[in-house]
């Protein structure tokens, strides 16, 4: 999850084009399919196929080959075992994420392809504009769509990520949380608490305070800035601050620009980096945030914002990329809190954002019902659980999450505490430039630029990004 979002800092801006080029030179928003929501509803034998960008020895060869041995033949027996004839096929690709997206936008542009797609959320605002996907509630009508037991486990929060304006267009497939990580040693030295739960910015602040005075040689806080980290800064800094300042990057067909809530984020830039509580040349280094990883590794790090990736891969005492082998005894996790209580998106005390990605029906397959089917049955308890294979990660699905995260302490508490207040970022093709103008604004107020000025900045480059000033929410 964590490498799918670096990765789409650096080519989403490449990508976006290929698709806003494809719905252009169409000449329409996609092409048209049948608005029939019973179309071969009572087909007793049909063919269904499953695109993915994975594939067997190769790219994200684990959920190729989960598709191809449990979920399919599985699907075909439940399928014959109720009189039906289904033949199923994977259609995998170990494309580059750019040639993946390109293709499918062409296929869905032409009325072709599979009639399951797998499809990151950050494309689903993109495609549904260009009509290449649609709500699931047009496709097989809204009880069907409705009537799904899945739903109840699928926190709405998370289940935003394949949603676009209030209709959802797919059905999420895992997904990942943001946290606050603390070193528990660093904090009973500063005479902090082993269960520390901040519930405003002003807690965090104070907690970094306490931290730069009691604990010298030590930086209190990492929270990602500047252009190097890429979208690690969105994501891990400025967006998780925007929401807890109560508004979303975009919500209600505009932008965030020069608003009290970006101000009080970059506000928050600015008493970190101007006080001495972060440091602000490893946000200017190409290596800046391994760096901070290793740092925290090696106790030189008090507090860092990241998502469970950081558990799991970056500090994990035996695999890890920066090992902690007294991980599970030195590292503490708390909520990001609001900047105070009930002033995140919401009303909520606390915050954090996600990203992940899911599957999306094709409008024109010529049986829509039976793929809805399938649709549901990949996502069902028992196929989620086959999906992990042993290795614990968050899943979309709440019930699958208690179980298979019992023994993992932390990612129980991503997925109890922290999916059902997440957010997510906005599927537009102009998001990734959206996403640059705010790293270049946390840069600046890390290296000495006030607050109010960086703001006032951002907003002047955002502005022609987005398509005027009356995209962009200002005041």
């Amino acid at each position: 999850m964590q490498q799918r979002i670096e990765r789409y800092g650096r080519a989403a801006a490449t990508i976006a084009v290929l698709v806003t080029v494809a719905a252009t030179t169409a000449g329409c928003l996609g092409k048209k399919t049948s608005s029939d929501t019973t179309k071969n509803a009572d087909a007793k034998e049909f063919t269904l196929s499953i695109g993915v960008n994975s594939i067997a020895g190769g790219k994200n060869a684990s959920q190729a080959e989960w598709l191809s041995n449990w979920v399919i033949p599985k699907f075909v027996e439940a399928q014959k075992a109720k009189g039906r004839t289904a033949h199923v096929t994977l259609q995998p690709s170990g494309a580059s994420d750019e040639d993946y997206k390109s293709k499918i936008a062409l296929d869905l542009k032409t009325g072709s392809g599979a009639d399951i797609y797998a499809l990151d959320g950050i494309w689903v605002g993109e495609f549904a504009d260009a009509g290449y996907i649609k709500p699931i509630e047009d496709l097989v009508g809204k009880d069907k769509a409705d009537d799904w037991e899945g739903w109840a486990q699928i926190p709405p929060a998370v289940q935003t990520n394949m949603a676009y304006n209030g209709k959802r267009y797919g059905v999420p497939l895992g997904t990942d949380g943001r946290v606050i990580y603390f070193n528990r040693k660093l904090f009973a030295q500063a005479g902090l608490p082993a269960d520390w739960q901040p519930r405003s910015w002003s807690d965090v602040l104070s907690a970094a305070y306490r931290i730069k005075a009691g604990v010298p040689g030590v930086i209190p806080m990492q929270l990602n800035a500047g252009t190097a980290m890429g979208e690690a800064t969105t994501m891990q800094g400025i967006l998780p601050l925007l929401v807890g300042a109560g508004h979303q990057i975009w919500a209600d067909g505009k932008w965030q620009g020069n608003t009290q809530a970006l101000r009080d984020a970059l506000g928050m830039y600015q008493e970190i980096y101007r006080n001495g509580l972060g440091d602000p040349v490893i946000q200017q280094d190409a290596k800046g945030r391994d760096k901070s990883f290793q740092a925290f590794a090696e106790g030189r790090i008090a507090m860092l914002l990241e998502g469970d990736y950081f558990w799991r891969a970056v500090i994990e005492p035996t695999k890890g990329i920066a090992k902690m082998p007294d991980r599970d005894q030195t590292v503490g996790y708390a909520l990001i809190p609001a900047k105070t209580p009930g002033a995140g998106i919401r009303g909520q005390d606390f915050v954090s954002m996600s990203g992940g990605s899911g599957h999306v029906l094709n409008p024109a397959s010529k049986y829509p019902q039976q793929a809805w089917e399938l649709l549901q049955f990949l996502n069902s308890k028992d196929a989620t659980i086959a999906s992990v294979a042993g290795s614990p990660r968050l899943t979309q699905r709440q019930d699958v999450n208690d179980e298979v995260l019992k023994n993992n302490p932390m990612l129980l508490f991503v997925s109890q505490k922290v999916l059902p207040l997440t957010a997510y970022r906005p599927g537009f093709a102009v998001y990734p430039r959206v996403s640059q103008a705010l790293q270049q604004a946390t840069l600046d107020v890390a290296t000495g630029t006030p607050a109010v000025d960086a703001a006032a900045t951002y907003q002047r480059t955002v502005e022609p990004i987005v398509g005027g000033v009356g995209k962009v929410a200002s005041g």
